[in-house]
């Protein structure tokens, strides 16, 4: 049995999901979700990343004067929205946690045995926003490239990780391992910021009373991003090392340089792959709350049904690359490709089985032509790539398939032998899909199933002709209805 673990980053606890946190976690749900088809053992964590100073300012600014109660009430406010977005995660992580701050501890104490950890004074420019340290390099018209504000300086004394060291090891493995991170443009990036200058990582903050107590030094605070790394160990439950860890690329020199030196210097394993995905746009315009255009998910939900939300964003955007989000854009995938694709597929097919075969599935074989518009094989590398929106794609390509052979041979003008392979044809395609689309669509493939009379099947079952003749289908509500 293989093992899958996959991650996404931990979130700041200063408001609740965006549509853009929505992405990257049911992007995870999906591969976790394809992987349990598979028969793979798979563990799929999230989380909050609570220990930092964006916590206290947000907690502040609603009048809490108690920071963990404040971290308490929005955690499960993200845990209330990921069960409501369908979101099938093992495992939930907060860095205020016992067992997180226990590793922590440990890990830092490990980096420090190996001569990796010194005392130093730290002079230069700090985002408030990141919470990282920049330089001049970094920003863009003198503003952080990603806030579109001006870091402050800063003057502090703190202890140093020696990242220096392990500069020319971390490349080394990139280089040696081409698919450790992707897609290659950001592989690219990371290997030219290592053939740079690569200076030593401030590990602690002085001056602040939240957050985890620096093992040497009671005075400092362990930095916000050493801490929130290890939370892919500290959450593990057993399951380190990752399989693939998921992030945007505003984070990719925590994740693809920080990271694999911290584990490299604290003696554990570097995870398999890391994924670094684009930003979600609104409208073309980046997700700002000063913009006024975040979008909870739950509206949408609420709206035109998280299935629909779930097949728009992963077939709208290019893994890998930014992606707009309209609710235009949405309302035409729904209304064409879910309604009267899929939708209009599932239904007819329905309503043709109980008039012209008493409400039973026919006893009959597929049809061999239908059968080779099919490439289950493509499918299965698309999703090994990384490529959802090309297998979702090839899915509804087959979709496709299924209508035009219902349009090409007619079963309204057919009886007898015709008429039960066209019926069977069509309900054991239906079979087949509902499979194929349960990691993206998971509602939808249930109510699919319950219609044919089938149980939820494994990937090994996507296989024709395994649909029992005899078996009772009942056609049920519509499966998407259109919008105007």
């Amino acid at each position: 049995m293989a093992k899958f673990y996959v991650t996404t980053p931990i979130y700041y606890v200063n408001d609740v999901p965006s549509i853009g946190h929505a992405y990257t976690t049911t992007i995870a749900d999906i591969l976790t979700r394809w992987h349990r088809l598979q028969g793979d053992k798979t563990f799929f964590l999230t989380g909050l990343d609570e220990n930092s100073q964006i916590t206290i300012k947000a907690a502040q600014k609603k009048g809490f004067k108690d920071f963990g109660k404040y971290t308490d009430e929005m955690a499960e406010k993200w845990k209330k929205a990921w069960k409501e977005l369908n979101i099938s995660n093992d495992g939930f992580i907060r860095t205020t946690e016992p067992r997180h701050k226990k590793v922590v501890t440990e890990f830092f104490e490990k980096i420090n045995k190996m001569g990796d950890i010194y005392k130093g004074n730290y002079k230069g420019l700090y985002c408030d926003s990141c919470e990282a340290y920049l330089t001049e390099k970094d920003l863009e018209n003198g503003l952080c490239p990603f806030h579109k504000k001006p870091p402050k300086q800063i003057s502090e004394e703190n202890y140093f990780f020696k990242l220096s060291a392990y500069k020319e090891k971390v490349l080394a493995h990139i280089e040696k391992n081409p698919g450790f991170i992707q897609p290659k443009t950001r592989r690219n990036e990371v290997i030219s910021f290592l053939k740079g200058e690569v200076k030593d990582v401030s590990v602690s903050r002085p001056g602040t009373d939240w957050g985890i107590t620096l093992p040497i030094d009671e005075k400092q605070k362990v930095w916000v991003w050493f801490d929130a790394l290890i939370n892919y160990v500290s959450g593990s439950e057993g399951n380190w090392p990752a399989e693939l860890h998921l992030l945007a690329k505003d984070i990719l020199r925590f994740h693809c340089v920080i990271w694999p030196a911290m584990l490299m210097s604290a003696g554990y394993e570097l995870p398999k792959k890391l994924f670094v995905h684009g930003f979600m746009t609104i409208n073309g315009q980046k997700m700002s709350k000063s913009l006024g255009n975040v979008i909870d998910p739950l509206y949408l939900k609420e709206k035109y049904g998280l299935d629909a939300i779930r097949y728009y964003i992963t077939r709208e955007i290019s893994f890998g690359e930014d992606g707009d989000f309209s609710e235009n854009g949405l309302k035409a995938r729904l209304n064409n490709e879910l309604a009267n694709e899929l939708g209009n597929l599932v239904n007819r097919t329905l309503v043709m089985i109980e008039k012209k075969s008493a409400g039973k599935i026919p006893a009959a074989k597929t049809d061999e032509g239908l059968q080779k518009k099919l490439n289950l094989k493509k499918i299965e590398e698309q999703m090994e790539k990384l490529e959802l929106h090309h297998a979702l794609a090839e899915i509804f390509s087959f979709i496709s398939a299924c209508n035009q052979f219902v349009n090409e041979k007619e079963p309204w003008k057919l009886k007898g032998k015709e008429l039960d392979t066209v019926l069977y044809s069509l309900a054991d395609s239906l079979r087949i899909i509902s499979i194929l689309l349960q990691p993206f669509m998971p509602s939808t493939s249930e109510k699919i199933n319950q219609q044919l009379g089938v149980k939820a099947a494994k990937l090994k079952e996507c296989k024709f002709n395994l649909l029992k003749a005899g078996a009772k289908v009942k056609k049920g509500e519509i499966l998407f209805k259109k919008v105007e």
